[in-house]
């Protein structure tokens, strides 16, 4: 429990609000007065890139005021305390947030209190980087009771000095060295998609956010498109924090959300989101740094580029999230794959309402992910029911640091485990396939016949490796153009809705990755088309396919159950 006092800050009625163009910010008890002040400061700022040098007040939308009102009516200078310590704003491209920005920079100089306070805008990108400060020092240069006056432009610092306070507004690139040491009084984060990619970009939100401990009235902005691709890392968290606040989940919280995307019944709806009638709904600064007709000919320039293109545009114009990360040359499944997720099938699930069962695996080098993916047969109705989990050495996340936040992600999903030794994904491996065995319902384990020596013994030690070809579980899967039946039929069976997987975020990311090679009339899906990206567990999946295509019946668990009885060490190619 405690006595501390919290807003409300969520929004029960976002979603009659946005299509209503109405603000996303609920009622709050500001401090109007210290509110009014600050939009006053804001509005008399001009845009320096725009013909005419327009007066925000004229130029600037009302959605980004709300900012303004809240940064400075949220704080309590009696009480010392800052009711809203936060702002995490999803907003599209092209609706001038960073211009915006720059002018709140102005605005936290103009009014804070606190001498040779910091205030830092950090910038994904050096163009971003420059864009952003040129548009602060800009509104200083035109307004000359500011230029020289009250604030001082550094540019080679790319910083604004108060010359009463003394505090400082800086524009950065990102970079944790940067941030390292600094507490910030007012900070603003621009694309935390990008920085997302980063394994560093925990700990420099974390750094930001240091300031509040001793700075009671340190106030940050987060303020971000969608991502180009699934949603990872501390990108993926900070979202699901945010609409949690929003949709009353989270009480206990000093961050206010401000999310411009679709309700969920346009956003899952294709028609309806790339509905032109619908786009101004998301875009909250629409007739004035974006106009309809512009936004128009920046679709008609993607349309051509194919569905990874028109994906890409969605994600960047729509705030549309993206599921599956499909990529060009993406595998033809990958179309129907999201429409048969089922967060109900799980392995417990599977082995109650199955009669047969295959298990597929592939990958396990230090820097693959070891994929395990059992399929089972419906006893009533023969569908496909999908399961997966997959094992990688904890190296990879130094190896490959831009997917590190993505491995951990799903870890904490519970769809990979990391491991020190290779050897303790193996012992898994088995385990499961060993618990698969034990319900009776298991009818072959497939594997990529090369480099399976170590899958292998695990098995044979668990007595499910077999001397006699046809007399045990473990079957080789010959890879290459020789899948290329498998890979058609799981194409055909997800096509009529007979597979049915469980929205597993790591086999959804499989799916997305896999790219198809053609030669002539063969097709075939490898490592090797879809680069660095890792497809392991969606190659299991075809390797369990290829048995559960042959129409099996269960070996029977008896057999396997009496350790002498249990034939050893042979793999059937």
């Amino acid at each position: 429990m405690t006595d501390e006092i919290y807003w409300d800050l969520s929004c029960p009625d976002w979603r009659q609000r946005i299509v209503e163009r109405r603000s996303l910010v609920p009622a709050l008890p500001l401090d109007r007065e210290a509110a009014d002040r600050a939009v006053a400061i804001f509005d008399k700022l001009r845009l320096c890139d725009v013909p005419g040098t327009p007066r925000l007040k004229d130029a600037a939308g009302d959605w980004f005021r709300d900012f303004v009102r809240v940064f400075a009516g949220s704080w309590d200078a009696e009480a010392c305390v800052r009711y809203v310590r936060e702002i995490f704003a999803l907003v599209s491209k092209k609706n001038s947030k960073t211009s915006y920005s720059g002018g709140l920079g102005i605005v936290w100089l103009l009014i804070n209190q606190r001498p040779n306070a910091v205030g830092i805008i950090v910038a994904p990108t050096q163009d971003i980087a420059d864009i952003a400060f040129s548009q602060a020092a800009g509104m200083v240069q035109l307004n000359a009771d500011l230029n020289g006056k009250r604030l001082k432009i550094q540019n080679h610092l790319k910083t604004i000095t108060n010359l009463k306070t003394g505090a400082t507004l800086a524009i950065f690139t990102f970079s944790p060295d940067v941030l390292n040491g600094q507490l910030a009084a007012f900070w603003i984060l621009d694309e935390l998609h990008l920085l997302a990619k980063s394994h560093s970009a925990d700990s420099a939100l974390r750094q930001l956010r240091g300031g509040r401990v001793a700075i009671p009235e340190a106030f940050g902005i987060i303020i971000t498109t969608q991502s180009e691709d699934e949603p990872a890392g501390v990108f993926k968290s900070e979202l699901a924090k945010a609409r949690a606040i929003r949709d009353g989940l989270k009480r206990d919280s000093r961050t206010l959300p401000i999310l411009y995307e679709f309700p969920e019944t346009i956003a899952r709806d294709r028609d309806q989101f790339l509905d032109p009638a619908n786009w101004p709904i998301v875009m909250p600064n629409l007739g004035r740094s974006i106009t309809l007709p512009r936004l128009k000919e920046l679709f008609a320039e993607e349309v051509d580029g194919g569905e990874q293109s028109l994906r890409r545009w969605a994600s960047q114009y729509l705030n549309i999230e993206i599921g599956l990360g499909l990529k060009s040359e993406h595998w033809p499944g990958a179309r129907h794959w999201e429409k048969n997720g089922d967060s109900s099938v799980t392995l417990g699930y599977i082995l109650e309402v199955s009669d047969v069962v295959t298990i597929g695996g592939d990958g396990g080098g230090l820097d693959d992910i070891l994929g395990l993916t059992v399929i089972g047969r419906h006893a009533e109705t023969g569908q496909w029911l999908i399961w997966t989990h997959g094992w990688l050495h904890r190296d990879v996340l130094g190896l490959r640091k831009q997917e590190a936040p993505r491995f951990l992600d799903f870890e904490a999903q519970g769809d990979l485990t990391l491991v020190d030794k290779m050897d303790d994904a193996f012992d898994a491996f088995a385990e499961i396939c060993e618990q698969v065995n034990d319900t009776g319902k298991l009818a072959g384990i497939g594997l990529d016949p090369v480099g399976v020596k170590i899958i292998v013994d695990k098995l044979a030690q668990r007595g499910m490796a077999q001397k006699v070809p046809d007399e045990g579980p473990v079957v080789g899967v010959r890879q290459g153009y020789t899948l290329q039946g498998v890979i058609k039929s799981v194409e055909d069976h997800l096509s009529d809705g007979r597979i049915t997987h469980g929205k597993q975020p790591l086999l959804d990311w499989s799916v997305g990755n896999a790219k198809v090679k053609v030669t002539g009339n063969a097709i075939m899906v490898t490592k090797q088309a879809s680069g660095i990206a890792k497809i392991d567990p969606l190659m299991a999946l075809f390797d369990a396919g290829a048995l559960m295509l042959d129409a099996p019946e269960a070996i029977g668990a008896s057999v396997y159950n009496d350790a002498k009885a249990r034939p050893q060490g042979f793999l059937v190619m």
